[in-house]
């Protein structure tokens, strides 16, 4: 037998949906097989690449190697002068190999049982191959942020990209999960692009919070020069918007019996909560690190969040499943 991934198109002339059939390569079973939990483990990683480079700041070992790609003049890894702060910073580097692995294997996996871009389902081959691009791309933007001595500046665009990349794994999970729903209503789906558009609001003042504060990665490290506590309240307000924009897509998702869409804003509102409440916490116990961590986490899941509601508002058929 032949897999098939479905998908529905709208016609040019009704509007109305049509299927459009691709066949996964039924003599690479095991590659189809592998695509979901290889783009879990594409998501998981990145999030946790986030978890950890904020460990990385918060024990101020930014510059624990104080140069790239080499960690010191002569050498390419740590060694015992650095102390515990090379030893952190080094770790975190190695664990971009780790995500490149995982990238790696999940695009060997899509090309193998979709094929090559241009050809069969091209979106996750394409999302699978974007998400690899972005290992190299955020290891160098990484290099820059030490070669700039962690210029708060560049070290917010190092936290974005790693935000891009999880919203792309979310949606190359979504891709190759497939699940059939139908397309959520004009306002739902209004409503989920704002939520998705002020959650990329929120998170880049939280950088810039973040810039103006302490836990700058390093003891020397220059900051912005900004008011922390008005940036602080700017960035609050926006969550407030972000918040309201949640509830009403809630509503208005429920009224219209979206039960999907319902569910992940539902979850997305929890979450958005939760960061909202850590964040106060934070803010009024002078910014602990264990909290400033899980902020950071919530951060990541928030736009993961904010791509799945968004994601649920379109339409599309069952999912890829290999067979011999």
């Amino acid at each position: 037998m032949t897999a098939t991934l479905d998908h529905p198109v709208p016609t040019a002339a009704t509007g109305a949906p049509r299927r459009r059939h691709v066949a996964l390569r039924p003599d690479r079973p095991v590659a189809g097989r592998l695509l979901v939990p290889l783009a879990v483990a594409d998501l998981v990683a990145n999030v946790l690449i986030v978890v950890t480079g904020g460990a990385v700041r918060l024990t101020a070992s930014g510059l624990g190697c104080p140069t790239w790609p080499r960690c010191t003049e002569e050498s390419y890894v740590a060694h015992g002068e650095l102390g515990l702060h090379g030893a952190i910073e080094f770790g975190n580097r190695l664990l971009t190999f780790v995500l490149a692995a995982v990238a790696v294997a999940t695009l060997v996996a899509a090309w193998r049982a979709v094929g090559r871009p241009g050809r069969g389902d091209r979106r996750v081959t394409l999302l699978a191959l974007a998400v690899f691009l972005g290992i190299p791309a955020q290891g160098v933007l990484g290099g820059v942020t030490v070669l700039t001595d962690l210029n708060p500046w560049v070290v917010s665009l190092h936290f974005m990209l790693s935000m891009v990349l999880i919203v792309l794994c979310t949606w190359l999970l979504d891709a190759v999960r497939g699940r059939p729903r139908a397309a959520a209503g004009r306002a739902s789906a209004r409503l989920a692009l704002g939520a998705f558009a002020l959650g990329w609001v929120a998170l880049y003042l939280g950088t810039v919070v973040t810039g103006s504060g302490p836990h700058s990665g390093d003891l020397e490290s220059r900051r912005t020069g900004l008011d922390p506590q008005l940036l602080s309240h700017v960035h609050a307000w926006s969550v407030y918007v972000l918040v309201a924009t949640t509830v009403a897509l809630l509503v208005v998702a429920r009224r219209r019996g979206e039960v999907a869409l319902a569910s992940a804003a539902g979850a997305l509102l929890v979450l958005e909560l939760a960061q909202g409440a850590v964040g106060f916490v934070q803010y009024f116990t002078g910014l602990p690190e264990v909290l400033v961590g899980v902020h950071m986490l919530g951060a990541a899941l928030l736009a993961s969040g904010t791509a799945w509601v968004l994601l649920r508002t379109r339409a599309r058929g069952t999912a890829p499943a290999a067979t011999a």
